[in-house]
């Protein structure tokens, strides 16, 4: 078994006593966590054949994963049930005393079972058991005894078993239900491996999240479009002011006449506020200037169907809070703002 030695070196000290003083609560945290730290290493140590045939297991799945656990571990379970279904494997948690009493009927011979109890003598996890063989459904054990009668009527055993919990009574599940979560988060990275799952896909599965929004998000789901605060190269600054007060969106996007074109304009620069403070800083007075006196010409633009993602990123590293948006044309089509730079 993997040994680490204990934390001795982790001290707090009186401001007017050299003596080092480890109050009680901060040692039991740091047994706890130095259990848990042997505990995971020595699990690490125990990965052998049977965590391969569990993943074969799981990829040749033509239906579901369904975990079932009972008390803390189909808590364990219900965690492991999510991380997989986000990442690429249907699944879903199933309470083994509903499964008796008719949830039984969601499985069918299609779907695998992984079944977790520490004991693996579960009383409600072990009356699962004739029910599954009898469907033809394929079980792993997710145990910590290795020789109970769970594993013994299991296809596949994966060993989580602890040499003792970080409880001081050896009778909370702690460390042995950190050992079930470690089992079934390591299940789920080789099967994101395994799938080639990447950022893209788990976004799919995120579409609220944020990396959703970044990733499945277009420039033109999220532009601003109406009443663009638009003005031209010769507009007085007083015009200026009054365009970007309106439109509130703090800038104003600056167009001139596009030459060999009759009545066709192009975008020539935008100005923001910190244009027209700069431009007061200057100078006493701004009423004889013009809009392309003050502004920033070659602004920064995406196209509208640009991945969001993409544009922020732009925006961050340039350190802008606004894009102007242009259509396949080279036409302004709308404003997107950040404000987390």
């Amino acid at each position: 078994m993997t040994s680490l030695a204990p934390i001795a070196d982790f001290k707090i000290f009186s401001p007017t006593s050299e003596a080092a003083i480890v109050p009680d609560a901060i040692r039991s945290a740091v047994g706890t966590l130095t259990n848990y730290a042997v505990a995971l290493a020595d699990l690490a140590e125990r990965i052998d054949g049977g965590f391969e045939r569990a993943v074969e297991a799981v990829m040749a799945t033509r239906g579901r994963v369904i975990i079932s656990g009972m008390g803390k571990s189909g808590i364990i379970g219900k965690k492991i049930a999510a991380t997989l279904a986000s990442t690429g494997t249907p699944s879903f948690f199933m309470h083994p005393a509903e499964a008796i009493h008719g949830d039984l009927g969601m499985i069918t011979s299609d779907d695998l079972m992984i079944l977790i109890s520490y004991s693996g003598e579960t009383d409600e996890v072990i009356r699962l058991v004739p029910s599954l063989q009898h469907f033809g459904v394929r079980r792993i054990a997710l145990v910590g005894k290795p020789d109970s009668t769970l594993a013994r009527n299991c296809d596949i055993v994966l060993d989580a078993s602890i040499t003792r919990e970080a409880c001081p009574n050896n009778l909370a599940p702690t460390t042995s239900t950190m050992a079930a979560l470690a089992m079934g988060d390591a299940l789920a990275v080789a099967l994101i491996e395994r799938r080639d799952f990447k950022a893209l896909d788990f976004a799919r599965f995120h579409p609220g999240g944020s990396l959703g929004r970044r990733l499945l998000t277009r420039v033109r789901d999220v532009m601003h479009t109406r009443r663009l605060p638009i003005v031209g190269c010769d507009d007085p600054v007083r015009d200026v002011i009054v365009a970007m007060t309106t439109s509130r969106l703090g800038i104003a996007i600056v167009m001139r006449d596009d030459i060999g074109e009759p009545g066709a304009v192009a975008l020539a620069g935008i100005i923001t506020d910190g244009d027209l403070r700069r431009a007061l800083l200057r100078r006493e007075g701004i009423g004889g200037l013009r809009a392309s006196d003050i502004m920033t010409d070659q602004p920064l633009t995406a196209q509208e169907g640009e991945m969001l993602g993409d544009a922020e990123t732009r925006m961050i590293e340039a350190k802008v809070s606004n894009l102007i948006v242009v259509d396949a044309a080279g036409d302004v089509a709308g404003v997107v703002q950040i404000y987390d730079k």
